[in-house]
């Protein structure tokens, strides 16, 4: 199975203590995010795990550690944008994220990291020419740690309308233009544009529309080929494995504007203050009334199959 830490906030950056701890101790606890008290209790034991995936805009905290996890697959998904601190006022600086990403690429190889350029949106001051700019120079920095860049337009999700109101739909001869101008330039430097869950419109164009974290890219990063059951895909949009998440929705503290996962700040702040990188919750500890059960997990890998064979 994948366990997988980023879909509703960012370990890496804010709660790599925490994670660590929970790999020592061998278990994890989470809350159903609409039946809080609906708790699941994942092992976190390499032979039922075949990877970690990890999706942050900051992996720096988790490089001293990374020994600890030796025993893991993984997968990193890295976020680095060119926005200000209008957009996202608590990211580091995109060279600091540079250096962590390569570090990475370095350690575990660049089929086991990718470049994430998302969400793109366009306002008088992040225009068509501010983004060509700006993917050239990250793509120039980038080139040779990983071989692609999974590219998305913004989504206006409610919490997403209500945080950043200045935010609009892209129109789609502004998503061709760019798109077109991003898969030209990921070329130059040996990478292709992988599109989330933005459907079929620019494989014409020479992008890789078949997901951004699916069975054969995990299996990349993996080495080993995998069985994966049809449950673990969670939306329709995409062929991504994204089920089994440990993360907590408003718990990230990097602030973006075009944040689909958090609330608002104030609701983050109190999240983050009751945060006991001691206790099995990414938030809290047990409450009255909790019905734990054990997820159901396996290992997907399947060794009748030559995974030689799947690369001919």
């Amino acid at each position: 199975m994948i366990i997988n830490t980023g879909n509703r906030t960012d370990i890496p950056a804010f709660y790599s203590r925490w994670f660590y701890n929970r790999i020592e101790e061998g278990n994890v606890l989470v809350r159903n995010p609409y039946h809080p008290q609906q708790v699941t209790r994942y092992l976190l034991n390499p032979s039922l795990v075949d990877c970690i995936a990890f999706c942050t805009k900051n992996p720096e905290p988790m490089l001293s550690g990374l020994a600890r996890l030796a025993e893991y697959h993984q997968y990193w998904a890295v976020t680095i944008t060119p926005y200000g601190k209008d957009i996202e006022p608590y990211v580091p600086e995109a060279g600091r994220v540079m250096d962590a990403f390569c570090q990475l690429s370095e350690r575990l190889g660049s089929r086991c990291v990718s470049w994430r350029y998302d969400p793109v949106f366009l306002t008088e001051k992040y225009d068509q020419e501010f983004h060509v700019k700006a993917f050239e120079h990250l793509a120039a920095q980038l080139a040779g740690y990983t071989d692609h860049c999974v590219i998305s337009f913004l989504d206006l999700y409610e919490k997403t309308k209500r945080n950043f109101p200045e935010g609009k739909v892209v129109a789609k001869e502004d998503r061709l233009a760019l798109g077109k101008a991003f898969i030209e330039i990921a070329a130059r430097y040996d990478m292709v544009v992988r599109p989330c869950a933005e459907g079929e419109e620019l494989a014409d164009l020479g992008a890789d529309c078949s997901g951004c974290q699916t069975k054969e890219i995990l299996e990349r990063a993996v080495g080993l080929p995998l069985r994966v059951p049809k449950t673990s895909q969670t939306r329709e949009s995409c062929s991504c494995i994204l089920g089994s998440d440990i993360g907590a929705y408003n718990t990230c503290g990097h602030g973006c504007s075009y944040c689909y996962a958090n609330y608002d700040r104030e609701t983050v702040e109190a999240n983050m203050r009751r945060h006991d990188p001691l206790s099995p919750f990414l938030v809290g500890d047990f409450m009255d009334g909790d019905i734990v059960k054990a997820a159901k997990q396996e290992s997907w890998i399947d060794l009748q199959i030559s995974f030689d064979s799947m690369w001919r």
